[in-house]
């Protein structure tokens, strides 16, 4: 069994930053990509920012230069550091992980969500 958690969400003023943070455990072998996704009310859920195994990133055009995802292998962690936050980034943001487990299935798990607000 596998399972995401992430942290980090809360309420912040448009200009201000945070940092996300998703933990996979259980029984992993190995993890490829990893990413971070966003839901808004009424909308579609978006990818907003992917990195690879490897350290590739690639980004949604509307965080681009503002947002930066990085992972640490070791721990099974994947960042998402959010600057100049605008009201429009205001989302549930999901963790997802494409995961080999050992017993050699491969799971796409998702995280259970952590609410973003960018409010004054």
């Amino acid at each position: 069994q596998v399972q995401l958690v992430e942290s980090g969400g809360a309420l912040v003023q448009p200009g201000g930053s945070l940092r996300l943070s998703c933990a996979a455990s259980g029984s992993i072998l190995s993890i490829d990509a990893m990413g971070w996704y966003r839901q808004a009310p009424g909308k579609q859920r978006e990818l907003v920012a992917g990195i690879t195994s490897g350290g590739m990133t690639n980004y949604a055009s509307a965080v681009k230069g503002r947002f930066t995802i990085s992972r640490d292998n070791a721990k099974n962690t994947v960042y998402l550091q959010m600057d100049s936050l605008k009201p429009e980034d205001t989302a549930v943001y999901y963790c997802n992980a494409d995961i080999l487990t050992t017993d050699w299935r491969r799971l796409g798990s998702w995280g259970q969500g952590t609410q973003v607000t960018v409010s004054s």
